[in-house]
């Protein structure tokens, strides 16, 4: 064979090879175009979208990416349709790519996320429904394959799900497992699982606020803050921290809510989670069970949100309450509504309502002695019954002298002028006492000369009793007198 002949040869084995590879190229081609068409009309024509995605799979000689692709988009978007069951059906074929078709990496991202993405859009029993068999399908396919990671990653979705639907039983068995789950063999707790012994926490101690088992929700709040081990997600913290605030103002313990809420906004609005305004308010509302008079937005972080329309309305209510403007305070509340609609606000709101009509009261009163309870009532706008409740607080508690006459309706106020002056009085008599005792017979220098002062004092007596005798003689001899 000539060198020309060989040659020849030689292309046409290369281009038959070339070609080959071109087949193959072209088909990965057609089936990304496919899929990123699919893409594109997802919210044109979801039917044609849903055909092109669950079209992919055959496309592939075996199973492979792209078909893990397919399949995962059409799960989606058949979620995002209402259409259950056609979802569950076909994510029990996704699992089967995870063991073979996909890396384990990529495979533990991709379901995680796609059950993030339904867990998102649960707002139906139905959908509800569907994401728990998607958790149960999740769980038996992994159980397999002894992926630790996304094994407690879904049971904490599942208590997750539970805790949602007030399954506090089923919810109480899931959390032991997982406790169980992040503890090693000798069970003591394992460090490279602190991250998700701190989630587990932080859903127990919601389990724990929800059912108001304080005694379990103090000892679980104080084992997650001391947690050093986790490298958790600001959201957790601020679960952690707001269920914290809440104990605290079950408690009366101020303060310690008033700390806690701040916290739990803080990580909240780190996290870009909106849980950070309803929390804001829970702050706001702290601050007028303190009776505090410091801005609370005057730090930093709470600042952007002075001038939010979504708590405008707690916002005028702590201005009025620190200004004892009850009648602004008043209006705001019964203006606003929906402040009502969160069970924790409705329930705390009523001690901050009364301390500010307990205010509206004292200052009220402060200028008359007499006055009848209807009259008070009327100024304030509230019944009959409720001031005579505060003045007979305010009565015991000893910040108002005076007393109610049931029978006329009325109230009497002592005068607090008379009071003091009293009470004055009676502190001089008893200091003068006091210095008696300690001058005339305890001090040691002054005892001989005291006795000799009594002695004294007792012969004056004789002396004065003898002369007022004497006198009292001479008057009578001089009664029958006439002077000329």
């Amino acid at each position: 064979m000539s060198d020309d002949d060989f040659m020849q040869a030689s292309d046409e084995d290369y281009d038959f090879e070339y070609e080959d590879d071109d087949d193959a190229d072209n088909g990965d081609i057609d089936i990304e175009n496919k899929y990123y068409n699919a893409k594109q009309c997802k919210s044109s024509d979801p039917d044609e979208a849903l055909a092109e995605f669950l079209g992919i799979p055959a496309l592939e000689p075996e199973k492979g990416e792209w078909g893990f692709k397919g399949i995962k988009q059409a799960i989606k978007l058949e979620y995002k349709l209402g259409r259950y069951d056609e979802a569950i059906g076909h994510y029990k074929e996704l699992l089967t790519y995870v063991k073979s078709a996909v890396t384990r990496n990529y495979s533990e991202k991709s379901i995680d996320n796609m059950l993030n993405f339904v867990e998102k859009g649960a707002d139906s029993p139905a959908a509800k429904e569907c994401i728990e068999k998607f958790y149960f399908l999740t769980l038996e396919c992994f159980q397999t394959t002894n992926n630790e990671r996304l094994w407690l990653k879904t049971n904490i979705k599942l208590a997750r799900l539970l805790l949602d639907r007030n399954d506090y039983h089923a919810m109480s068995r899931k959390i032991k497992e997982l406790h169980r789950a992040c503890k090693r063999p000798d069970g003591t707790d394992d460090p490279s699982k602190g991250t998700y012994s701190l989630e587990i926490y932080a859903l127990e101690i919601q389990m724990y606020s929800a059912t108001r088992n304080n005694n379990q929700l103090k000892m679980l709040y104080q084992k997650a803050l001391k947690v050093r081990s986790a490298v958790s997600h600001p959201k957790i913290q601020g679960i952690i921290r707001e269920c914290g605030g809440k104990m605290h103002m079950s408690e009366e313990n101020w303060k310690d809510a008033q700390i806690d809420f701040f916290e739990a906004f803080r990580n909240y609005d780190e996290a870009g989670d909106l849980r950070r305004i309803q929390v804001l308010k829970y702050l706001l509302l702290t601050t007028m069970l303190m009776k505090s008079d410091i801005n609370p937005f005057d730090s930093q972080e709470t600042k952007p949100y002075k001038s939010d329309p979504r708590i405008a309305a707690m916002t005028n209510l702590v201005d009025a309450y620190q200004r004892d403007d009850i009648y602004r305070y008043e209006d705001v509340l019964k203006g606003n509504t929906d402040l009502l609609a969160d069970p924790f606000i409705a329930e705390n709101i009523d001690e901050v309502t009364r301390n500010m009509r307990t205010k509206g009261v004292l200052k009220l009163i402060a200028a008359y002695t007499r006055m009848r309870l209807a009259w008070i009532a009327e100024r304030l706008r509230i019944s009959v019954p409720e001031v005579q409740d505060i003045v007979s607080f305010l009565i015991v508690d000893g910040r108002v002298q005076g007393r109610i006459d049931e029978h006329n309706g009325t109230i009497e106020i002592e005068s607090f002028g008379d009071v003091e002056r009293i009470k004055a009085i009676a502190t001089l008599s008893s200091a003068v006492t006091n210095l008696y005792t300690s001058v005339f017979k305890d001090a040691e220098g002054f005892r001989r000369s005291g006795a000799e002062y009594s002695s004294r004092l007792e012969s004056s007596d004789s002396f004065t009793r003898a002369s007022l005798g004497a006198g009292k003689r001479r008057r009578g001899n001089l009664r029958g007198v006439t002077l000329h």
